[in-house]
């Protein structure tokens, strides 16, 4: 958005390319230091999870159409209406973070004001998640960037946050750290669960996910969908791209 403002009826630019179909777009961290995983829970048989949640290399991840993420998430239906309130808040969240140099995604800006798409994560998570955006808070490991908290467990066990970058990055992590509290608990001279100042402890604390806001709601909504399907026993109403996600999976005996 580069500080531009939205209002209920602002045209969303609609922005394409990327790789191509089937081609992963995988992380290229070296200059931040992040290793990569992605954390949910399990696919019935086809991959299991011993708790809640699991980490799962990014790697051994079925590869995502990147075309398909051109910013109006025609997958879950396309957009509806801009809700007013959910306008002002992002527009105030934009301001803040161009104040810092930094730029809000168009796709997580679309997402988070739409009437149709605003609660879609929310609804589908088997765990319970829920949106909850935070102010910008300060990257513990690299001067400049900022972290925004979008998707929270309900127990806390995971928490997601865009991770944005001066330079004009802007992709998904996760960390088992609320860095809102953090900081807070910081500022008002309470002990932390973790020391902010430790650049490494927090490297370590700190997991890329995805490369953009879209995918990573793609894979969300997708891994959620699979799961649903799986626990009710039906799978007839799976489209052909779940059922090739699952097939990635499908171990020997167990039918895709």
């Amino acid at each position: 958005m580069g500080g531009a403002m939205l209002t209920p009826t602002t045209p969303l630019t609609v922005i394409k390319g990327g790789p191509m179909p089937g081609e992963r777009s995988g992380p290229d961290l070296s200059s931040v230091g992040f290793d990569s995983a992605w954390c949910a829970t399990d696919l019935g048989e086809y991959r299991t999870c011993r708790y809640t949640y699991e980490y799962y290399p990014y790697e051994s991840l079925p590869p995502l159409d990147s075309t398909q993420f051109t910013g109006v998430f025609q997958w879950l239906g396309g957009t509806g209406e801009p809700v007013p309130e959910q306008v002002t808040a992002l527009n105030r969240l934009a301001e803040d973070l161009s104040a810092r140099g930094l730029t809000l995604p168009r796709d997580f800006a679309t997402f988070q004001a739409d009437s149709k798409l605003h609660y879609s994560l929310d609804e589908v998570s088997v765990t319970c998640c829920w949106t909850d955006i935070s102010e910008p808070l300060p990257s513990p490991v690299e001067p400049g960037a900022f972290l925004v908290r979008f998707l929270r467990d309900q127990q806390d066990c995971v928490i997601w946050y865009l991770y944005l970058r001066s330079s004009g990055e802007a992709f998904v992590v996760h960390s088992y750290l609320d860095y809102e509290y953090e900081y807070e608990a910081r500022r008002d001279g309470e002990e932390t669960e973790t020391n902010l100042d430790d650049p490494e402890e927090q490297r370590a604390a700190i997991l890329w996910c995805a490369p953009s806001f879209e995918e990573f709601a793609h894979r969300f909504w997708i891994e959620n969908r699979l799961w649903h399907a799986l626990n009710g026993n039906d799978l007839s109403g799976l489209g052909p791209q779940l059922r090739d996600y699952l097939r990635h999976y499908a171990p020997p005996g167990i039918p895709a």
